[in-house]
């Protein structure tokens, strides 16, 4: 079990897509230098990838927060940060009491945040306090002719440090309420 799971979420095949792993190595290189040590009680850093089934099993073993990196398009300028605090709606809401509806399909090599979610409250599970950080993508490394590519565009490259800066902000205001609450 972990407090506060921080997950990179991304395909490193496809451009921008990869920015979330991108942060998540960074974080590691961090802590691995001993520059995080407020992150050793309770902070796991993991990079899911494409691999939504096991972002699930990983918010189903009782994790009190999570914080979930990926790209995201909403419109900004590319590398744009953008913390969002998805709500029931937006994660596909609850999981239906009719014995009938059709279950989540999730692929074991696909990442969408929302159907990851969605599972997750229809196994009974729950993280109460999820926030996605995002980063406006460029591009998604196919461009016509092209079938995918294995970097970042600069201003996606260029905004890995401050997502790293706010995702070390995001945990340590996480851990001081969770100190406080037990004080």
């Amino acid at each position: 079990m972990s407090a506060i799971l921080v997950a990179g979420i991304g395909n490193v095949f496809l451009g921008d897509d990869g920015f979330g792993v991108e942060v998540v190595r960074r974080l590691q290189e961090q802590l691995a230098a001993g520059e995080l040590p407020a992150f050793a009680a309770g902070v796991n850093v993991a990079d899911f990838g494409i691999r939504g089934v096991d972002l699930c099993y990983a918010l189903l073993d009782g994790v009190d927060s999570a914080i979930l990196i990926d790209a995201t398009q909403r419109g900004g300028a590319p590398g744009t940060l953008y913390v969002i605090e998805p709500s029931i709606e937006e994660s596909g809401g609850a999981a239906s009491d009719d014995p009938y509806a059709v279950p989540i399909l999730m692929s074991p090599h696909e990442m969408d945040p929302a159907k990851v979610l969605q599972t997750v409250r229809m196994l009974g599970g729950g993280c109460e306090d999820i926030v996605v950080l995002g980063c406006e993508p460029q591009d998604f490394g196919c461009e016509e002719g092209e079938e995918g590519r294995m970097s970042l565009s600069r201003p996606v490259a260029a905004a890995v440090e401050q997502a790293a800066e706010v995702v070390v902000r995001l945990v340590t205001a996480r851990l001081e309420q969770r100190a406080a609450r037990v004080a």
